[in-house]
């Protein structure tokens, strides 16, 4: 039982809109274990990004459960599931999300911030993460100094800081061109050879094909799960 890292029973999540009630999620069984590399997929509408925000702990379920490392995260309050966020899970977003005015040393550093770590401690982690992820040599430059595939490393670097025992990557080379698509899913591929469990939402066939497993979903629920052979 100890490799699941999420386990997810009969959730839905339902919005309202006006005197209606959209039901986005309509009752999904997910089980992923540690160190698997998964891609989410599915056309606009499908809930793919509902899923994500809830597997992220960004929001709760209207009903079912999630067990994220053996707690049972879909009743926590909004400041236990910030705690959860910032040990757990690392987060790498399509638009980047860094701080303008802010050196990559120090966008990366953030997380550690909120988890009580030394600043001492802080500036080796985060000089540690930005020369795995390639930039080494980039640590005092702000954002707009930046090429987007810098930028995107800052952010995977940013994610990776706090060691989470999750990876969450939505559409993560959406504002990237190919070339640099190319090599950020290379730094993926490297981070889940590392151990750590990733999960990526994407709409690009070629993306998911990085994953070793991809799950469809269509109209709230998962039309489809399947693992590659090796």
């Amino acid at each position: 039982m100890q490799d699941e890292v999420i386990q997810i029973k009969k959730i839905t999540r339902d919005f309202p809109l006006g005197q209606e009630i959209v039901k986005v999620l309509k009752g999904i069984d997910l089980q992923i274990d540690k160190g698997e590399y998964v891609a989410i997929m599915g056309p606009s509408g499908s809930g793919k990004s509902t899923l994500m925000n809830l597997l992220g702990c960004l929001d709760t379920p209207t009903a079912g459960s999630y067990v994220l490392n053996g707690k049972d995260v879909s009743q926590l309050s909004d400041d236990e599931l910030a705690e959860i966020r910032n040990k757990e899970i690392g987060f790498v977003f399509q638009t980047f999300n860094l701080l303008p005015r802010t050196t990559a040393l120090d966008n990366v550093a953030l997380p550690m911030i909120y988890a009580g770590k030394s600043k001492q401690d802080r500036v080796k982690r985060a000089q540690q993460v930005l020369t795995e992820v390639g930039l080494g040599d980039r640590m005092d430059h702000k954002p707009n100094q930046l090429s987007g595939g810098q930028r995107q490393r800052v952010a995977v670097g940013r994610a990776l800081v706090n060691k989470p025992s999750i990876i969450l990557a939505d559409e993560p080379t959406g504002n990237l061109d190919s070339k640099t698509s190319v090599e950020i899913m290379k730094l993926f591929d490297s981070i889940h050879q590392a151990g750590n469990t990733v999960i990526l939402v994407t709409h690009e066939e070629d993306i998911a094909e990085h994953a070793h497993r991809i799950i469809r979903l269509r109209d709230g629920v998962i039309e489809s799960d399947e693992r590659k052979k090796f």
